[in-house]
């Protein structure tokens, strides 16, 4: 599968830690990691991976699929809550943190983005890839659920009550998130522009039409406002100067 915007700019991140370490791995941390859907690709890759996560059977099938990749010795677990990095992850030490699906679950979103900023090596990098509250909204508007959109459009965190998620993020309110931990935002785009709103009808009968929907893909990702009613909103911060 062609690599979309967000992991475009993830192996950006990587390719210049690389070099600002003379050729070693670049050190990942990547909070909240689960199963290891990215930190396996990304030890394949030649990355160094921490995953902190707090669940131990997702941890048990990271581990499986660590051995399956052949990238055991290039991950390292760590069973723990994400409010708890300061304790559990060397401060200074990533020259990555990912939080990628996980913003929206934490009991305290400014506490886990603390955390991950204790965690940045110098010049290291922030992603963070979060669900956005407007496409929500959006995308049941269409369906003709409209009684759900407008309680999602009334709710301060952007939830309907039976969800799992306990908020949902506009490109404004992780920007700010982000900015008052101390974070300059460099990038800000969409994961899912158009993807979710074009009918699998449609991509069936053209056999060019995925990969030309791809492509519009990473052209639209950081243009708004199509950035802005995005499935997922991604963002790469480093810290302020003086910080």
């Amino acid at each position: 599968m062609r690599p979309d915007a967000v992991r475009h700019s993830i192996d950006a991140e990587l390719a210049a830690a690389r070099r600002r370490r003379g050729g070693q791995p670049p050190r990942v941390l990547d909070v909240g990691g689960g199963s290891g859907v990215l930190a396996v690709p990304l030890a394949a890759a030649g990355a160094a991976v921490t995953v902190v996560e707090p669940n131990p059977n997702a941890l048990a099938t990271l581990s499986r699929r660590a051995e399956d990749a052949g990238v055991a010795d290039r991950i390292t677990a760590v069973q723990a809550d994400s409010d708890a990095l300061g304790q559990v992850v060397e401060a200074g030490g990533a020259d990555l943190v990912l939080a990628h699906g996980l913003l929206e679950v934490v009991d305290d979103p400014k506490v886990t983005v603390a955390g991950m900023v204790g965690a940045l090596a110098e010049d290291g990098a922030v992603s963070v890839l979060v669900a956005n509250r407007t496409a929500a909204l959006l995308h049941r508007a269409v369906a003709g659920r409209l009684a759900e959109a407008s309680r999602l459009a009334g709710d301060p965190n952007g939830r309907l009550p039976a969800e799992p998620l306990l908020r949902r993020f506009d490109t404004d309110g992780l920007t700010r998130l982000l900015a008052d931990a101390g974070l300059v935002v460099e990038l800000l785009q969409g994961q899912a522009v158009l993807s979710d709103l074009v009918p699998g009808s449609a991509l069936q009968q053209d056999s060019g039409a995925a990969e030309a929907l791809a492509d519009l893909e990473l052209r639209l990702a950081g243009t708004s406002p199509l950035r802005d009613i995005a499935t997922r909103l991604h963002a790469v911060a480093r810290r302020a100067p003086g910080w």
